[in-house]
């Protein structure tokens, strides 16, 4: 505590105080604190870039996305029905109502070739569908996922004799 009232017989003389005064030592803990909660997410980036300025509003999410989706076997569905290349343009237009403006999600199996994933886009540009959206599973860093074992254990359809 900072001060106490002593009955002091002597008259003038003032006794030392021993004990410490911790309540500025707290202000200055809570204002490093501060500080340092404010200046680690700028401390963050590690790319200086000077970024334009933008005054468009962000975009909304359609109620009712469309999804085309490009399978492993190369197979193409648009929502939960497979479609043939060829018609991939009418039903989209079926399914957009015309609507060129529509956003469309291309999804892909990681194990489709790049070429193959680039014809599906060229076949969505050539049906006059120029706003398409890249889904992408959001993963951990490397760093942060957990190590696999070299030898997985088996599963019970392995085991059953």
């Amino acid at each position: 505590m900072a001060g106490g009232i002593r009955e002091n017989s002597s008259g003038d003389d003032l006794v030392e105080n021993h004990e410490i005064n911790v309540t500025p030592f707290i202000d200055v803990m809570l204002v490093l604190l501060i500080i340092f909660m404010v200046a680690a997410p700028l401390s963050t980036v590690d790319v200086n870039v000077d970024l334009p300025a933008s005054t468009a509003k962000p975009a909304e999410r359609p109620d009712e996305p469309v999804y085309v989706t490009l399978k492993e076997d190369m197979s193409l569905s648009l929502g939960n029905d497979t479609v043939a290349r060829e018609g991939l343009g009418a039903s989209l237009d079926r399914m957009t109502e015309g609507n060129k403006d529509a956003r469309v999600f291309l999804r892909a199996d990681k194990t489709v070739d790049y070429g193959q994933f680039m014809e599906v886009m060229n076949l969505l540009r050539d049906a006059g569908y120029l706003k398409i959206a890249l889904v992408g599973l959001e993963s951990l860093p490397a760093a942060q996922q957990p190590q696999a074992d070299p030898a997985p254990a088996p599963t019970p359809a392995e085991t059953a004799p």
